[in-house]
């Protein structure tokens, strides 16, 4: 059993994270042609503390989010 992870650029800090393509947050507010984008737990977090402040509703993360798909997933 193997396992795979993605790793790409968090669309609004930059840096770069290793995600579950099939779990990880994401968002189209930064990107070009509207494609979503996923973003890293620190941005996630970030984004909800600015919610609970405006008194929205958090965002839900999905379970293993930031951990490797098992690859009979893929």
């Amino acid at each position: 059993m193997g396992y795979v992870f993605a790793t790409s650029a968090c669309i609004c800090c930059r840096r770069v994270f290793s995600y579950n393509p099939h779990k990880v947050p994401s968002t189209r507010a930064f990107s070009q042609g509207g494609q979503r984008e996923p973003v890293c737990r620190s941005c996630f977090d970030l984004i909800n503390a600015k919610r609970q402040e405006q008194g929205l509703e958090p965002f839900e993360l999905q379970p293993d989010a930031y951990e490797p798909l098992p690859e009979e997933e893929l």
